[in-house]
């Protein structure tokens, strides 16, 4: 074993040498007189070196000290690297301690994974209904009855949607400082949903009356706006697409060839890929979209920079612009109209429900059903294309 006279004496060499003090612990001397404390010990038949710092800021008895305690984990069966690591990412996340320090953390920690204007609403919220309100708080130290007041604010104000979502992303980061061992449980978790308001089912509203139906073809013939705006709602009825998957159509996704669209399953709300036959009409429309360069990736471009695409509440507002208010149109309001209108025609539930792009409860399953009832959905397509053309032709 060394003692602290011959660690301290010991003097550089030509090349790297090292100073055994027993059970595989060393001083390593690098040529430069670098003296580094290092163990070598095996785990799980491989290997492994596990460093405890340099002399003299490391001396004897710490050393002595790091290498008693990686033994006796290697005794208990952990690899003292491995716990090394997992001490320094806990001990790096604990060091921001308030409410807003850890939700940034975790905010960072997932953010990659989230669309972007998912991220804003999430820090736009919790910016607005929580930081106010437990932002500096120890995170440690924040009670079920002070998260149920902040919540009974927002739910004064009557945004009930809202509190629920910001409920959500609260306990999320509470289950994050759970998770890392920073608090024993999430304070959220002993709220029970009954003691808040219910939000009211609002159905979405739709035309589904044949007779308004042919009317709002006629209005969206007449519409005079942006380009994109005009063909992108007078696709919307023969599409059944949300208006997020509308707005954001890429040119890739078109396919002429097999008069089909195919909506990457990332774009997708059951993270599917999702096939639309295009009946003449669509393609006529897409045809006639296409012809107007603008170098975009996008079929209906921003009209600010082409490298982003328009957004939903462009579609709701162009709406807004033909006369028709909130409770009688809305652009989501063109898949209800076709589901109901194609149910009353007699077509088959799986077919609307498919087209529809409605989830598959079956994940595995859904991943390859996307071409399911392929045929049958371009026949209904179709002719729901062609029903649509009477309905105008109609007054």
């Amino acid at each position: 074993m060394l003692n602290d006279t011959q660690v301290k004496h010991a003097k550089p060499k030509d090349k790297k040498y090292r100073l055994g003090d027993g059970n595989g612990l060393n001083l390593i001397i690098t040529p430069n007189g670098k003296k580094t404390w290092v163990y070598r010990y095996r785990f799980n038949g491989k290997e492994n070196t596990a460093t405890f710092g340099q002399y003299p800021d490391t001396p004897l008895l710490k050393a002595r000290q790091k290498h008693t305690e990686a033994r006796k984990l290697l005794k208990e069966g952990v690899d003292p690297n491995a716990h090394k690591k997992q001490e320094k990412i806990k001990s790096s996340l604990s060091m921001g301690s308030t409410f807003e320090e850890m939700f940034l953390q975790w905010f960072e920690s997932n953010k990659d994974s989230w669309k972007e204007n998912y991220q804003h609403d999430v820090l736009t919220r919790s910016k607005r209904h929580l930081f106010p309100y437990i932002g500096n708080r120890h995170v440690g130290d924040i009670t079920a009855q002070e998260m149920l007041s902040v919540f009974k604010i927002i739910e004064s104000a009557g945004t009930i949607d809202t509190l629920h979502k910001v409920k959500g992303n609260a306990s999320r980061v509470f289950r994050f400082c759970v998770g890392i061992g920073m608090i024993g449980h999430d304070p959220t978790r002993d709220l029970p949903s009954e003691i808040f308001k219910r939000k009211k089912v609002k159905h979405l509203a739709h035309i589904s009356d044949p007779k308004e139906i042919g009317g709002l073809l006629r209005m969206l013939d007449e519409y005079k706006g942006s380009y994109q705006i005009e063909n992108a709602l007078k696709i919307a009825p023969y599409v059944f697409l949300r208006p997020a998957e509308l707005a954001g159509l890429e040119w890739s996704e078109v396919d002429f060839d097999d008069k089909l669209i195919r909506i990457n399953a990332n774009r997708m709300k059951m993270k599917t890929t999702h096939l639309v036959p295009l009946a003449p009409q669509v393609i006529a429309i897409l045809e006639k979209v296409r012809s107007i360069k603008t170098n975009s990736k996008y079929v209906f471009p921003s009209p600010i920079t082409g490298s982003r695409h328009i957004s939903p509440e462009s579609l709701r507002a162009g709406l807004r612009r033909m006369g028709l208010t909130n409770e009688e149109m809305t652009t989501h309001g063109f898949r209800h109209m076709a589901s109901t209108r194609l149910y009353e025609l007699g077509y088959k539930g799986d077919i609307i429900e498919r087209q529809l792009a409605h989830g598959e409860r079956n994940k595995i399953k859904a991943a390859y059903n996307h071409a399911e009832h392929l045929e049958d959905r371009r026949i209904m397509m179709n002719e729901w294309a062609d029903y649509l053309d009477e309905l105008r032709k109609q007054r």
